[in-house]
């Protein structure tokens, strides 16, 4: 499921910044960004993040700053690199009859000269300040993503309602098909010139045979049952997309097996409409944490 969430959280010397997104995707894939005076704090921060998500792919961005914000605007002169280079710059300047002198400006150029001063920083007395950021932003990311769920519920429900709409209607049409069977087998007999009695036991053998091979009361029960069992789960407050997942697995199979049986064009037709709305959730249910 997609969202984003932004967290701050201060202490006294320290400001912590953590923004986390995330887009579809079926499995969970963690993608974290920080300063490397915390790296050690990277097996906690994707614990943390993995009790809350189970699924989708998350980008984590954690930026850090001095409490006070003057600790980053400091820079160290290192005076002996500075000598050395204006030394040389002097010798050169002579071995190649330059004119001039050499500023300043030109000397603060050369890198080594100014550095920025190295942090220190013990990550694990950093680590309350990362925590509470991280977990604003997850809540602010598990907020937006619970809309978008609402939404898909809702449309969840609606296909499941179609879906059993076309099941009851598949179930007032299975009783018909053994009846229409054998008016057909008569008809083709009476057409066909055959002298044969309809009470003849070939002929009940037959269309015996016909009715068992054609049944789909087990599938029809056990349709209904996963219809349960998927409404139980929309309306669970748990993660359940590997549960849906499992489920239009089973819907699936359970619908190509009335579709293979059912010598029904009528019934045929309710199979191809169930199979394009089981499609449809299949495609949404990717998203569900």
């Amino acid at each position: 499921m997609t969202g984003y969430g932004r967290g701050e959280s201060r202490s006294k010397n320290l400001a912590i910044v953590c923004e986390i997104s995330s887009v579809n995707q079926k499995a969970r894939d963690i993608f974290v960004r920080f300063p490397r005076e915390i790296e050690n704090l990277e097996p906690r921060i994707r614990e943390e993040i993995s009790h809350k998500v189970v699924r989708g792919k998350l980008s984590v961005s954690i930026t850090m700053q001095s409490g006070d914000g003057n600790e980053q605007n400091v820079s160290l002169l290192n005076e002996d690199v500075a000598r050395h280079a204006l030394k040389g710059l002097r010798k050169l300047q002579k071995d190649l009859g330059l004119s001039g002198e050499v500023r300043i400006e030109t000397l603060l150029r050369i890198p080594g000269i100014l550095n920025a001063p190295t942090p220190t920083l013990n990550a694990d007395s950093a680590w309350p300040t990362v925590q509470k950021s991280l977990q604003n932003a997850l809540g602010a990311l598990l907020k937006m993503r619970l809309k978008e769920g609402a939404f898909l519920k809702k449309e969840l429900m609606e296909r499941l309602k179609n879906l059993r709409k076309l099941h009851a209607q598949i179930a007032a049409l299975s009783p018909l098909v053994v009846q229409k069977h054998r008016k057909s087998l008569h008809e083709r007999i009476k057409a066909a010139g055959v002298q044969i009695d309809l009470d003849d036991e070939r002929l009940i053998k037959e269309i015996v045979f016909f009715a068992d091979r054609s049944d789909i009361t087990e599938e029809l029960t056990r349709l209904k049952s996963h219809f349960a069992q998927m409404q139980e789960a929309l309306n669970s407050k748990d993660p359940v997309g590997r549960t849906l997942d499992f489920l239009i697995q089973e819907l699936n199979r359970e619908v190509n097996t009335i579709g293979s049986k059912a010598n029904n064009v009528e019934i045929s037709q309710r199979v191809v409409e169930m199979k394009a709305e089981l499609e449809k959730v299949r495609e949404q249910i990717q998203n569900i944490e």
